[in-house]
């Protein structure tokens, strides 16, 4: 199917997080994902967080994590990607601002990064709802958003070669108002999709005492706070962006039901996890 200009060999992809440095794309590729995300990949190297910064949540099919954006920094991926993009899937590339950049200076880092991306990957998706890195959020405001956007629209313009698709990657946090306004910034700049959604600061239904570890949720219990996003940025964008579903999708009905609601494609993480590495196909059985 076309999705975004591209085409997709099926609607299941592997959400970022998962390979943050591009090192496994061969094998991932093996598995059945019609597309992979790379990353959160930042500007320079980072370590992320302290370890413990992963924790299991098995009753609820969840994890918590604090990662911060560990990252071996863009020219490492970039490399990582000249050596070993594989041809079976479409290759995004998830982008985030570093830990030590001041929110006044993300649009620099952004931009950077787009450069750095945009001849290598089949498309970009700007990280600015990670929970794990402080103040990032803020950006998803619609005065910080457009302007954002709009120099990194422009930085992607000028990359040589056919514009590569650009998304945003929304938090499943934001309340009806906020998301039309974030939205509202993403048609404003051209940007021409948008990941719904990113991890969960909230605890729906998590009774684990490790639901008091601070982070973003995924897994099963955000899907239905995925859902309800995926449902208003369709019918809100109404054809006019691309939507990506992603949270907590664990069977074939929760990927139908994601499709139905207006996702265009569908990603996972949490699941692949705990189903292991035979999820992509096993969720694709028997469907279109």
């Amino acid at each position: 199917m076309e999705v975004l200009g591209l085409k997709f060999p099926n609607r299941i992809g592997l959400a970022a997080g998962y390979d943050k440095d591009g090192r496994s794309l061969r094998g991932l590729a093996c598995l059945g994902f019609g597309h992979i995300e790379v990353g959160t990949v930042t500007r320079h190297p980072q370590a992320g967080h302290p370890r413990p910064r992963i924790f299991r949540i098995a009753e609820n099919q969840a994890l918590i994590n604090r990662m911060g954006f560990p990252s071996r920094g863009a020219e490492a991926v970039r490399q990582e990607l000249q050596r070993t993009r594989p041809k079976e899937a479409v290759i995004g590339v998830n982008l985030g601002k570093g830990a030590a950049t001041p929110l006044e200076a993300a649009a620099e880092d952004y931009c950077v990064l787009v450069e750095t991306f945009g001849p290598l990957a089949d498309y970009l998706t700007i990280n600015i709802s990670s929970p794990n890195t402080l103040g990032l959020r803020r950006l998803l405001a619609r005065d910080h958003l457009e302007g954002l956007l709009g120099k990194v629209t422009r930085a992607r313009d000028l990359v040589p070669g056919p514009p590569r698709p650009l998304l945003v990657k929304l938090s499943p946090d934001l309340d009806a108002a906020e998301l039309e306004d974030a939205l509202a910034a993403v048609v404003t700049a051209g940007v021409e999709g948008v990941v719904a959604t990113n991890t969960t600061t909230a605890r729906p239904g998590v009774d684990s005492s490790l639901g008091s570890q601070p982070g973003g949720l995924s897994g099963a219990p955000l899907f239905p706070i995925a859902l309800e996003q995926v449902r208003r940025a369709a019918r809100w964008g109404g054809g006019r962006i691309a939507v990506i579903g992603c949270g907590g999708v664990s069977s074939r009905d929760q990927m139908q039901a994601m499709l139905d609601a207006g996702a265009d494609l569908v990603q996972l993480f949490t699941t692949l996890v705990y189903q292991g590495p035979r999820v992509a196909r096993s969720l694709l059985a028997g469907s279109d």
